[in-house]
């Protein structure tokens, strides 16, 4: 219960860019779990009929004694917590181990990382993020991070997609248009609190694109991100860091957006 409410919180925090009713879309373009059924060239009235069946506003909670209750507005409205539920994972058993007195401890699921204290070097916990290239090995590491007392997570569609003719389409549905076309972020890395808020940030982020991402990151003080993209002449990276970001990493090597 504790990880849909907020993720609606969420939903609302971001006005429905992370959304969990987004799961008969994401069943539609062939990223859920109806298997891999790849869209060759989508269908409009399709796409409208499913957008009904999307929209946080369509589900509710209710609670009275001991009774909780999850109610929906319409019969077809599926929930998706998969961009949310394994940073929820991580929170979980982080305070399990903190509950039991440790103080040094690292919990990753995924690269959904709770990090506490230190190593076992006595050195803060450094975490890699992933080179963001469709080619890329999966130990391959853009820039290492130092993290501690905080939660990580990022969101890319380097990994999950595929291609329809010179068309992607990656497993970050819009909830809004209702498409899976990747926007221009290439990576999307939040430093949060706790991980459950970083990993849905994340995402809504990666729906977002680069600008609006900036705007919804400086309205939310408690949160610090890093965006990778594409240059003009896609033959780089570009970053962009928040202030609390940068200070976590060795800034020398890069060129930031400001």
């Amino acid at each position: 219960m504790e990880s849909l409410s907020r993720a609606l919180e969420i939903s609302l925090e971001t006005d429905g860019a992370f959304d969990p009713t987004v799961m008969s879309l994401v069943n539609y373009w062939g990223f859920g779990y109806g298997g891999r059924d790849e869209v060759k060239k989508p269908n409009e009235k399709v796409l409208d009929s499913l957008l009904s069946l999307v929209g946080y506003k369509k589900i509710g909670i209710m609670t009275k004694n001991d009774t909780i209750c999850i109610f929906k507005e319409k019969t077809g409205v599926q929930l998706d917590l998969s961009a949310s539920a394994k940073g929820h994972g991580v929170d979980l058993v982080a305070s399990l181990i903190a509950s039991k007195g440790i103080e040094n401890y690292l919990v990753e699921i995924g690269g959904e990382c709770v990090a506490s204290g230190v190593n076992d070097a006595g050195n803060p916990w450094i975490i890699g993020i992933n080179k963001p290239q469709k080619d890329a090995a999966i130990d391959e590491i853009q820039f290492p991070i130092n993290l501690s007392e905080k939660a990580l997570a990022t969101s890319g569609n380097y990994r999950n997609f595929y291609e329809s003719g010179e068309i992607t389409y990656a497993h970050t549905i819009n909830p809004v248009t209702g498409y899976a076309l990747p926007s221009d972020i290439l990576s999307a890395s939040i430093i949060a609190n706790d991980c459950l808020t970083a990993d849905a940030f994340a995402t809504a982020c990666m729906v977002l694109g680069l600008e609006k991402s900036k705007k919804l990151i400086n309205e939310n003080p408690e949160l610090e991100a890093c965006f990778i993209y594409a240059n003009a002449d896609k033959s780089d990276f570009g970053y962009y860091m928040t202030d609390g970001f940068k200070e976590r990493v060795d800034t020398s090597q890069f060129k930031f957006e400001q």
